[in-house]
């Protein structure tokens, strides 16, 4: 499997570029700024673009997905919970920022637990995981898990913005991502990634 994390917009989110290989068929996680950058990226290994997974709707994750589909006829696709968020400034933070950010949420695919979309010979399956937004969503591919906003290296996800909940952040993690073996990777949406066993054993959250 082909992995690149690139380092995007202003406030340094991480864009993940997950392809079955190189010059197969990919998936782009939160491309949250630098449009070029990744279209150069996605350019230099030969892929071809299936779909843009957001896993959440705040700015700072999605702000070159309208580019990056235009430029790559890829469909955008985020849980239906936050699907309308990504058109109103307040509830996806452009305004907090002074960004404008347009995505029309009626070109964008609806996301729901449990669904898995398919690239290459590889599987990206869907995890609801409420918390940081109402629609927070993680997503498998392998023994990967790619948590967005949800869990960080040895931290978690803000819940003071609209739609969040701290109780229900915590629950998430406890139930969608700790029940997985202590070896799978933990890739968020910020910093550097981690392991489900070492924030088990080190988040200062769960103990």
């Amino acid at each position: 499997m082909y992995l690149e994390t690139l380092v995007v917009g202003d406030i340094d989110a991480n864009c993940y570029i997950v392809a079955a290989e190189s010059g197969g068929e990919t998936i782009v996680i939160d491309p949250g700024g630098n449009a070029q950058m990744i279209l150069d990226t996605i350019a230099a290994q030969n892929l071809t673009v299936k779909h843009i997974i957001l896993t959440h709707a705040h700015w700072d994750h999605f702000a070159a997905a309208a580019e990056l589909a235009q430029k790559t006829g890829a469909e955008i696709a985020i849980h239906k919970l936050d699907r309308d968020a990504i058109a109103d400034p307040k509830l996806s933070l452009a305004q907090m920022f002074g960004d404008v950010v347009n995505v029309d949420p009626a070109t964008v695919m609806e996301l729901k637990d449990g669904q898995r979309i398919k690239f290459g010979d590889h599987e990206a399956e869907v995890l609801h995981t409420p918390g940081h937004s109402p629609g927070s969503i993680t997503i498998r591919v392998d023994d990967h898990l790619f948590t967005g906003d949800l869990l960080f290296q040895r931290s978690i996800g803000r819940t003071d913005f609209p739609g969040g909940s701290h109780e229900g952040l915590l629950k998430s993690v406890r139930e969608r991502i700790f029940t997985y073996p202590d070896q799978v990777k933990v890739y968020p949406g910020h910093g550097p990634s981690t392991s489900v066993g070492a924030e088990k054993r080190e988040n200062p959250y769960f103990h």
